[in-house]
């Protein structure tokens, strides 16, 4: 891998999406061309998001060498038995670009791959390091919606609170919002089969509103069954722009706006 970092050159001229959560690729040749095409789609801003120790590295190594890709740190439900000693380290100052956030970080009672008290532990202390570090925090939540704001509630929800992938419905979403969070809408929002995430996407508010792939999964309609990647973060956009009867150019520019203040650091670059 290269120890310098690529720019994004002239690609970087047109006003840009933000896919504000994905998974790039492990293997440095094909997370560089998987972030070069996002590029020539007009995303010029991705943020990795770690699950557990190696991805979280992997994370920080791609930021070191990509302009306009942001890591997080954390550990995912999944990985929570392991226990947030296994990440801590990377919080810590180091050479390069540090986290932008914590997580992703959560409750996943669908799959229940740790056990659930270890999982709202885990997810305690990943909110008391967003407190302590005053980083954003990216949260996965499903099936569990009344522990995660429970947990939320009981440590205090931190200024900048992200719901990754939502799959909730207006209910879930105004919940999320009377605690000042942002809601992150994926691939989910173009099935048929979640009439309920469609209401949620139309009633968020723009200044709160985020879009993301989640890649490599959930591809959006029109590429289901195939490998999800960041350039088509802009057909979750285009489903949201119907659904809210605006131009994608708007959903382009308000939930970029919206990005980059739920991660500060997004702030800090060069506007697109």
């Amino acid at each position: 891998m290269s120890t310098g970092r690529v720019a994004n050159g002239e690609r970087a001229a047109a006003p840009s999406w933000v896919d504000s959560h994905c998974h790039l690729p492990e293997d440095p040749e094909e997370a560089a061309a998987v972030v070069a095409e996002a590029r020539d789609h007009g995303v010029a801003t991705m943020v990795t998001v770690g699950c557990d120790r190696a991805s979280s590295l992997v994370n920080l190594a791609l930021a070191a060498r990509f302009d306009g890709v942001h890591a997080t740190v954390g550990l995912h439900p999944h990985e929570a038995r392991h226990g947030v000693a296994t990440v801590a380290d990377l919080f810590k100052p180091r050479e390069g670009p540090g986290p932008i956030a914590v997580g992703e970080c959560g409750l996943d009672y669908h799959y229940d791959h740790s056990p659930r008290d270890a999982q709202r532990t885990a997810f305690a202390e990943q909110v008391a390091v967003a407190h302590r570090l005053r980083l954003p925090l990216v949260v996965h939540t499903r099936e569990a919606w009344e522990d995660t704001f429970a947990v939320l509630d009981g440590e205090g929800v931190p200024e900048r609170t992200i719901f990754h992938c939502f799959t909730g419905g207006p209910d879930e979403a105004r919940r999320c919002l009377e605690r000042d969070a942002y809601v992150s809408f994926s691939g989910i929002v173009t099935f048929k089969g979640a009439p309920e995430v469609a209401a949620a996407a139309e009633a968020v508010p723009f200044e709160r509103l985020l879009v993301e792939t989640d890649s490599p999964y959930l591809a959006p309609v029109p590429h289901r069954g195939r490998r999800n990647r960041p350039a088509w973060v802009i057909d979750v956009g285009a489903r949201i722009a119907a659904l809210r009867g605006v131009p994608v150019e708007e959903v382009r520019g308000r939930t970029a706006a919206a990005a980059r203040t739920a991660f500060p650091a997004l702030a800090e670059e060069p506007s697109r």
